[in-house]
């Protein structure tokens, strides 16, 4: 696993001229950022990351791998990658990483984020049914994983929950009761580390919920029957988190 201090002035340098380049590629495709900020500064750090360890902008919520000796992202997702300008913000108004919106899509997420804080509530007890019913979906939000969470405690439901960020992502936060650290960029190295069952059931969350979706597709073709995915990632996630 590599490791970047992110307080490093060389990490810092970097991290500057990757806001800088964003900022460019904004005002090059008339799109916006997305409305929330926390999104555009994990991605932000991880093409400042990616630049530091491979000389190159990857997309931060895909995979990187040496191919004869050079290094190669998954789709080719070099930022601004060629899916999300010929497909993904033309057809769904967003990339995949969420950075990059049209006009249209940022306003609606003004809109949407404006009413979820005026009625989220935090989510009530849950039986052992209900937890058992839970623990097995595919996608969950944040109240769901506090409700899980919760009843993990009390002995009522069983599972594991794993990070797919990066090491600096899980120092600045993570959630807590976390279980596990697997890197998306070092999945297959540190996923044997993280001694899980393919029989158990697994949560997995990464910023956004990108990088985490894709993992579980790799997980579920490993034969790990029980994932599941926080959707939108730990940046909607109102419960405890610990640094």
């Amino acid at each position: 696993m590599i490791k970047i201090d992110m307080n490093s002035p060389e990490f810092q340098e970097e991290m500057t001229k990757s806001i800088k380049f964003t900022d460019k590629v904004v005002k090059q495709f008339a799109w916006e950022y997305n409305p929330q900020e926390e999104i555009n500064e994990g991605v932000q750090m991880g093409l400042a990351r990616n630049k530091m360890m491979y000389s190159k902008r990857f997309c931060p919520c895909f995979m990187v791998e040496e191919v004869d000796g050079k290094f190669k992202s998954t789709d080719d997702r070099l930022c601004p990658c060629t899916p999300a300008i010929e497909k993904e913000i033309p057809e769904q108004g967003v990339c995949h990483c969420q950075i990059f919106c049209t006009p249209e899509f940022a306003a609606a997420k003004r809109i949407e984020l404006g009413m979820e804080e005026a009625v989220h509530t935090h989510s009530r007890g849950l039986t052992k049914e209900e937890c058992e019913s839970l623990v097995n979906q595919s996608e969950l939000d944040g109240d769901e994983i506090i409700a899980l969470l919760e009843a993990r405690e009390l002995g009522m439901v069983n599972f594991k929950l794993v990070d797919v960020r990066e090491h600096m992502e899980w120092q600045m936060g993570h959630i807590k009761g976390a279980d596990a650290l697997v890197p998306t960029s070092s999945f297959f190295q540190t996923l044997d580390e993280a001694k899980l069952d393919k029989n158990e059931n697994i949560i997995l969350y990464c910023h956004v919920g990108s990088r985490s979706a894709h993992c579980a597709r790799i997980l579920t073709d490993m034969e790990y029957t029980k994932i599941g995915n926080l959707t939108h990632g730990i940046v909607s996630y109102g419960g405890e988190k610990e640094r």
